[in-house]
Formats: structure tokens, sequence, C-alpha cells
């Protein structure tokens, strides 16, 4: 297979990767809002994306309007009462990278998501970094204190159009990483030490259009690592990887993933 070619034979290209995914001894996987797309919840930027659909609903996930504008808070902590992500269950795309960490080459998965279905799928919480943050939590701008979601979720239930901290009194937001919020540097370093450090890197579902996530496939391509990209559109990257498949990831990742070709 060329560099950035996606092979017509898709059964020999499939047993291909299964079988480099097999033989690597550090494995990273880079995931995207595609692998949680078949637990019902959409991805932003593809055809059926939240914000392709609804532009105006970005600007809750920007700080400087959520900081700002309290009519966007609101919005916010309804959307979140309605959001899919406290309901989801990990699909078979989750679950087969469960089964590659039982194997023992997973090295790290480092996810753009913050549903937590890769923890709640079985995944290892130590070998989970979540670039931009986590759904379950929130955290107080002012005094930085953190609290479950649920507990929020309850007061905005009972009437708390903007729920403020009840320890300073400060503004309440999830715990995910905002457009113009800095990210944890200590996440981003971990992610970059494991994309330098393993063998083969595997990106799934993800447009690899976001940074510094999308960084680490030519940083792990510039060590030699073997590239893979499973993506339903097209990514920035795919004349850089090894191999591209475009399957649904639900149903192809079990496959490349699974130590029996014949599962």
């Amino acid at each position: 297979m060329v560099k950035g070619e996606t092979v017509e034979n898709e059964a020999v290209e499939n047993e291909a990767v299964r079988r480099w995914i097999a033989a690597a001894a550090r494995v990273v996987v880079l995931t995207g809002a595609g692998i949680s797309t078949d637990s019902g919840i959409a991805d932003f930027r593809g055809p059926q994306g939240l914000w392709t659909k609804n532009p105006e609903a970005e600007k809750r996930a920007d700080i400087r309007y959520y900081l700002s504008d309290p009519e966007i808070r609101k919005a916010a902590w309804l959307a979140r009462l309605e959001s899919p992500v406290f309901a989801a269950e990990p699909n078979p795309g989750h679950l087969a990278l469960v089964g590659l960490e039982r194997r023992g080459n997973l090295l790290a998965i480092v996810t753009q998501n913050v549903d937590g279905l890769h923890q709640k799928a079985g995944s290892d919480p130590a070998k989970v970094l979540e670039v931009h943050g986590t759904a379950h939590w929130v955290k107080c701008w002012s005094c930085g204190e953190t609290a479950p979601m649920e507990r929020a979720l309850d007061r905005v239930r009972a009437g708390e159009e903007d729920p403020p901290c009840r320890t300073c009194g400060g503004i309440l937001k999830s715990a995910t990483i905002s457009f113009g919020q800095s990210l944890d540097p200590d996440v981003i370093d971990a992610a970059q030490r494991a994309a330098v450090a393993c063998d083969l890197l595997l990106a799934v579902g993800s447009t690899l259009a976001v940074y510094p996530a999308a960084g680490l496939v030519p940083l792990a391509a510039q060590t030699r690592a073997r590239v893979v990209i499973v993506n339903n559109q097209p990514t920035d990257f795919d004349e850089l990887a090894d191999a591209v498949i475009r399957r649904p990831i639900s149903e192809v990742l079990p496959q490349l993933v699974a130590s029996d070709p014949g599962a």
C-alpha cells in the first residue's frame, strides 16, 4: 500500500491493518466525535453536525460569549439538560479499544471527546487523555471548585436558569475546554509524549482539523510510526497515512483490533 492510498480491496487493506495493530508494541489511539455518533451523540462539524445545523450553538462553546452573556449561559444549561451525552452508552467501537487494551499493547487513548464513553466502556482512566476535558463535571470560573455535573443539572431542573457556584457565587461551566480557554498543559504533554513513543497511531472518527490533537499525527509519523486513519470524510493528513479506511467505525474497528483474524 502507498501512503494516502485508499485500497479498493477492502478485505486486503483491513487484514494488513489488523496485522500491523497486532504486531505493534505501543499503540496510541486518537479519537474524535465520529467514534461516538453510533452512541447517539452528534458530531459538530460533519454534514449533520450540531454546529453545521445551528451555527448559533457554537457561541455556547466560546468562553468569551459564555462568560459575558447570561443568556448564552442559560441556553447552555438548557442544552445540557437535553444532551444525549449523559445517557449515552458505549458502542462496539469503544468496546473494541477495551479489548485492545487488555491485549497489553495500548499505550494511550487520546480523545477529543468529552462524553466519557471510553471510561464507561471499561478503558483504564489512567490511559485516557481527555484533551478537551469532560462534560461530567462542572468547574467554577472564579474559585476553581469542581463538582459532578448532575448536581448542577438538578438545580437547573429545580428552576435555577444559570446556577452560580455555591461556594463563591462565581460562574459555573462544564469542565470542558471552550474556544478561547487554555488547554491543560499536562494532558497535552502526555499526549505528545505518547505520540512520540508509539509505533502505531490509529486516528478514529476525527477530522484532524483541531490542534493540538491533530498535530499528534505528523508527530507520530516523524518518529516512523505507522499511521492509520479511520474516518468517513477526508482529513488533512490522509496523504501522510499508511492506510485510510472509510467504513462505519462500529463495524470496522472491532475487526481491525481483533487478535483473531476470524473475529
